[in-house]
């Protein structure tokens, strides 16, 4: 009934703009101390995008020497997370001895399964001076028959990640495969995961094959049909094909969908279609029975917050 309510809201301009755009999202500030993050997904009018159940852009932040981020260790289950830097450079530690710096151009992808954690910080070296960090992280929900299978991590390079570039127009295809390549990527369910440069002036036609599609603008404006979609808006997609896109500036943009794989609850850092695999991450973390990033003597302790208040996503 939600996703009604919304389709019917976004159609309250001409029929031509409905036929391609079902929902405009606007982000959720949140503030992370000291920086500030644009949360999509999930939001309370949309629940997921295909597989993608959390969208996060983080930046661009500005830290003088000496600061950075630390996000302590955490748990997840039931998820994979894909983090990708713009600018700067985010340090990785995680419950399987993996230390792993990730940079512009490259791809972390973790994951989590039955269990795993990982902390994420600003390397020592970067921190001697100041810098620009600016990124986004996604987590893709697991297919039921994989939410306990063995966690895993993998670093991708540039050289994982195929370009398709032309005049004013350069395309990585991060996840999945679409404009004639494919990613090197390992994914669990159909995944889709674009970033796009495009000139003022330059169009761009959105792939038709994955079930579910949104469009986040990073910088610049996109024209599609008749609508406008300003910097830091995401435009969710109809069914429509030959969905184009044209650059009124300069524009940066990623394109994210697939197979929706139903209903998750998404409490805290933890996902899973059964509630009873989050209520036993909740108290093994809590014990400290959850695998443990070694080397690390912080952590995040566990909300106080009950599972059944979370709406399931």
């Amino acid at each position: 009934m939600s996703d009604l309510i919304a389709k019917a809201a976004s159609c309250q301009q001409s029929s031509q703009q409905c036929s391609a755009i079902r929902l405009l999202l606007e982000a959720v500030e949140q503030d992370l101390g000291g920086f500030s993050v644009r949360r999509f997904l999930p939001s309370n009018k949309l629940a997921h995008i295909g597989p993608f159940i959390f969208f996060d852009h983080l930046g661009p932040a500005i830290f003088p020497p000496g600061k950075g981020i630390d996000v302590r260790p955490h748990p997840h289950i039931g998820l994979a997370t894909v983090t990708y830097v713009f600018s700067g450079e985010i340090l990785h530690r995680d419950s399987l001895g993996h230390v792993q710096a990730i940079r512009p151009d490259e791809i972390n992808w973790m994951t989590a399964g039955k269990g795993i954690s990982h902390s994420e910080r600003t390397p020592p070296q970067l921190r001697q001076q100041e810098h620009v960090l600016e990124a986004l992280q996604l987590w893709v929900a697991l297919p039921e028959e994989e939410q306990e299978c063995e966690p895993f991590f993998t670093h991708y390079d540039e050289r994982a990640l195929p370009v398709v570039a032309a005049k004013g127009r350069k395309i990585r295809v991060m996840v999945g495969e679409a404009y004639g390549v494919k990613s090197a990527v390992k994914v669990h369910s159909q995944t889709l995961y674009i970033e796009v440069d495009l000139a003022a002036g330059e169009t761009l036609n959105v792939p038709d094959h994955v079930a579910e599609r949104a469009v986040y603008v990073i910088s610049g404006r996109l024209l599609m049909q008749q609508t406008v979609i300003s910097v830091h808006s995401m435009a969710v997609l109809t069914d429509a094909k030959n969905i184009e896109l044209k650059a009124l500036d300069n524009t940066r943009l990623v394109i994210i969908g697939g197979k929706p794989l139903g209903k998750r609850t998404v409490w805290w850092n933890l996902v899973s279609s059964r509630k009873d695999l989050i209520e036993q991450a909740k108290q093994d973390w809590r014990n400290r029975s959850f695998p443990q990033v070694p080397d690390e003597d912080e952590y995040i302790p566990v909300p106080n917050k009950s599972i059944d208040a979370q709406e399931e996503q």
